[in-house]
């Protein structure tokens, strides 16, 4: 163990250090000082816009009482709920298919996993949006398949999420499978129970257990990504929340829209990363 060097007075001056200290000890006055420069900035900036911005125009602007009023009730019994259709029967559809592709890529068959690798790897680097196109456009206009409705919603959109969903799951899901100890394999293979059996008693349960907070966090990527489905075109029922701020800003070109819509995004997403926040605690303390 090094000595440290001590005055007569016994206290150490700087030069006293050595160097391992030293540079310690800079980096802590660098970062503080780097935090107080951020602190700096970011009020200064606060302070400019407060004192230059022009109130009166902005409020007009963005946050006008009136553009929002005519919003109400439809962005909560449409939009809103139109958002939560797409994005919760995505999710679900999601989670199937990330669990059996998971499956399929952990099997000991090599079509399996060629198929599962395949899957995964495609919808993995395929835009979002050009699954939504392919699924919304090419697919009914090529085999002329007519996508039914659910709750009032086309499942065109839904479906397309859900494809996109189920590759990242999938990863997801196979990590929560390898993750259950092998030793809760063994003891129900020592009672008896068949592989097939295992995997569906004992390892898919723990596994999803394991995965619950980047399947809550997966949830609210797919809340966004509704976003994404007005491009395939909506009707006044089957419009979500973007879509239907985009409509109401085309009417007076006000921006006031997009801030209610924004804000009924956030009172969705803010609950549900809350939550994944308090899942990974809840896991990270029982294990």
């Amino acid at each position: 163990m090094t000595d440290i060097p001590v005055s007569d007075d016994g206290r150490l001056g700087e030069g006293d250090l050595p160097e391992l200290y030293r540079s310690g000890r800079a980096k802590q006055a660098r970062a503080k000082r780097n935090r107080i420069l951020s602190y700096a900035a970011g009020i200064g900036v606060f302070v400019a816009v407060a004192l230059l911005g022009d109130w009166g125009k902005i409020q007009e602007a963005y946050f006008d009482p009136e553009s929002a009023k005519v919003l109400f009730p439809e962005i909560i019994t449409t939009a809103t709920k139109n958002t939560l259709i797409y994005t919760f029967g995505a999710f679900v559809g999601g989670v199937a298919i990330g669990l059996l592709m998971a499956v399929m890529k952990m099997s000991s068959l090599r079509p399996y996993r060629w198929f599962a690798i395949t899957y995964i790897e495609i919808f993995r680097g395929l835009p979002a949006l050009l699954t939504i196109f392919i699924v919304g456009f090419g697919t009914p206009t090529a085999l002329g398949v007519q996508f039914p409705t659910i709750f009032g919603v086309p499942t065109a959109g839904i479906i397309s999420l859900a494809l996109v969903a189920g590759a990242y799951l999938a990863e997801t899901i196979r990590a929560g499978i390898q993750g259950v100890p092998k030793g809760q394999v063994e003891a129900a293979r020592s009672l008896g129970m068949s592989p097939s059996l295992t995997t569906r008693v004992v390892v898919i349960p723990q596994a999803f257990r394991l995965v619950i907070p980047p399947l809550t966090n997966e949830m609210v990527l797919l809340l966004k990504d509704t976003a994404l489905l007005a491009a395939l075109g909506t009707t006044a029922t089957t419009v979500e929340l973007t879509k239907f701020g985009r409509d109401a800003f085309s009417i007076n070109l006000n921006n006031t829209p997009f801030i209610v819509a924004g804000v009924m995004y956030l009172m969705l997403t803010i609950p549900l990363t809350y939550l994944v926040g308090r899942l990974e605690k809840r896991n990270m303390a029982s294990r």
